[in-house]
Parts: C-alpha cells; sequence; structure tokens
C-alpha cells in the first residue's frame, strides 16, 4: 500500500496507517469478492484509505472503539457505490463479462500470497453473484464467505436486522439453485484440467468430446480486444468443441502453466512471457466432465499478472 502523504500528519496517524495496512487484506477480500475487479477494488481501497485519514483532522483512532469493524463499513459501502459504476460499465462491454481472476504466483496457495485472499470465492461462483442485487451481494459475502452475523451486517450496511435477514435468504436461495454445493477435489480438478487442455492444443475432437458434459456452456470475456472469442456464451458439447478447435487468432507458439486461479486449479495461458488468458473450467458434481468453462482473455483483466520468466 502506498502511503499518501496528508498535510499535518503527526504520530497518530502513523498509528492509524499502521491499523489500515494490518486490514488491508480483509478489506481486499471482502471488496473483491462484493465487485469481481481487482483494479476497481484497489480504487475502493484507495477510498477508504482516504475516507480513515480525513477522519477526526488526521486523528482517525480517536474514538474508534473497532477499528475493524469501522473499516469495513467504509469499504462496504464505498463499493456499494463503486458498484453502480460497474453496472454502467457492463452495459456498454463488448461480449461477455467475467470476473478479473485472482491467479495464485507458482508455488503459492493463495493469490498474491496474503492468506486471506483464499477467501475469495471461485471465479464460477462469482459469475453467480453477478446475478444478486448489490445490498443482496454485499450481506452474501460478509454472511457466508466472512461469517459476519445478521447483527454485526446490519450495522456495516445500515439495515435493521430483519431486513438483512431477508436479504440474506434470498440471496442464499438465488445462489444454491444457480450453483450446486458440491465442490471438485483439488486433484480431480487438476487432472480434469490437464486432460482438457491437451485436448484443446491437439485439436483431438474426439477426446474433448469424452471430457465436454453435453450440456456445457464456454464464456468468452476479451472486451472485443483479441480473436477468437464469441461475443456471447456457447452452448452445447458439439459447438464448444469447435470453438476451442478452431485455430483461429490466438498465441502462435501457446504455452500454459497451471495456477490456483480464485483458490481453485486453473491455466494460464502465456504468449512469450506475457499472459494471454486465464482458463478456468467448472466441473459436473460427479467431477468427470466440464460444465463450464471461463476464459478471461481481455488484457486489461491480465494487467496484473506477473509475466512469465522465459
Amino acid at each position: 500500500m502506498t502511503e499518501i502523504p496528508v498535510p499535518g500528519t503527526a504520530a497518530p496517524l502513523d498509528e492509524a496507517t499502521g491499523v489500515f495496512v494490518d486490514h488491508r487484506e480483509l478489506l481486499f477480500g471482502v471488496v473483491y469478492n462484493m465487485l469481481g475487479s481487482v483494479a476497481d477494488t484497489e480504487d475502493v481501497l484507495q477510498e477508504t484509505w482516504l475516507s480513515w485519514t480525513a477522519r477526526g483532522g488526521g486523528a482517525p483512532l480517536e474514538g474508534v472503539d473497532n477499528p475493524r469493524a469501522y473499516l469495513v463499513r467504509v469499504a462496504v459501502n464505498h463499493a456499494l457505490r463503486r458498484r453502480a459504476v460497474i453496472s454502467r460499465r457492463q452495459e456498454t462491454y463488448v461480449g461477455s463479462w467475467l470476473p478479473e481472476p485472482l491467479v495464485a504466483d507458482e508455488g503459492a496457495d493463495t493469490a498474491d500470497g496474503p492468506a486471506l485472499r483464499s477467501e475469495s470465492v471461485s471465479l464460477a461462483m462469482l459469475v453467480v453473484l453477478e446475478s444478486l442485487t448489490p445490498l443482496e451481494r454485499a450481506v452474501f459475502v460478509l454472511g457466508e464467505v466472512f461469517g459476519y452475523p445478521h447483527a454485526e451486517i446490519a450495522e456495516i450496511i445500515d439495515r435493521s436486522p430483519a431486513a438483512v435477514r431477508q436479504l440474506a435468504h434470498r440471496a442464499r436461495e438465488h445462489v444454491h439453485a444457480r450453483r450446486p454445493r458440491y465442490e471438485a477435489h483439488p486433484r480431480v480438478r487438476r487432472e480434469a484440467t490437464e486432460r482438457f487442455v491437451r485436448a484443446a492444443l491437439g485439436g483431438d475432437i474426439a477426446e474433448l468430446m469424452e471430457v465436454l458434459a453435453p450440456d456445457v456452456t464456454a464464456w468468452t470475456d476479451a472486451g472485443g480486444k483479441r480473436k477468437p472469442a464469441s461475443l456471447r456464451p456457447v452452448h452445447g458439447r458439439d459447438k464448444v468443441a469447435r470453438l476451442l478447435t478452431s485455430g483461429r487468432g490466438g498465441p502462435s507458439n501457446p504455452v500454459f502453466r497451471y495456477r490456483r486461479v480464485n483458490g481453485d486449479d486453473a491455466a494460464v495461458l502465456f504468449d512469450g512471457d506475457a499472459p494471454y488468458a486465464v482458463l478456468v473450467l467448472d466441473l459436473t458434481p460427479e467431477g468427470d466432465r466440464v460444465r463450464g468453462i471461463y476464459v478471461v482473455a481481455n488484457p486489461d483483466k491480465l494487467a496484473h499478472l506477473p509475466k512469465e520468466a522465459v
């Protein structure tokens, strides 16, 4: 976190900076799961920092009994306002919109190292959360992902506990209807991802047909900046297989590296040393077929990924 000089900064602000840094990863996790965008999350954390340092004329800790609760409340409310900006941006977005992936460094257990980023939900779950209202999503993230009780959530979003219970009920019902609770074992997910990549790279349609579920859907998010990319989700095994083996566009010498993306085993496609696309698979409950393919190829959404050592 880059510190921002504040006129008249005194010792109390130095202490407040330490408090903010101590809670920064928690704030990142909450806000990212609400927004699905790394860039917007960083902007919201910057806004939260400015609100925090401006408090009390440069003495943010004065009168704050629970800095953690205070910072989460400020960050969530900034995120709710940013959610409206993102929604307007999505209305004019070219093609399918997918969340911005969190990609772990090679050998790391969680994205970018900090443990709390493992609290980020899967890419497939973030897609489901896009269908919730901003308040439903905030309540779901705080309650289901971070374990906040309804009474605390009510204080954070300035609603009654009864209203929060109702929001939580609607959000859970909607999410569980679209997203089974089953999660494939990491080993199963890694094996399925490797098998899928081999078949796709080799143009082996027969192998792909074995890997893909009959009702598979593929989403490609390139923002109109890369080809090949379908502007709409592609449904059905035959159409998805043709899309994957079309051979049009893309890197001339593609190299896949296996990484953890939003906590799940996935693959990153490189063009030379530059990230070209992130590939995440969603498996059937049995774990033997691919029912969802999420490809994030918009270079703007990959800008935060490190280059590959070559």
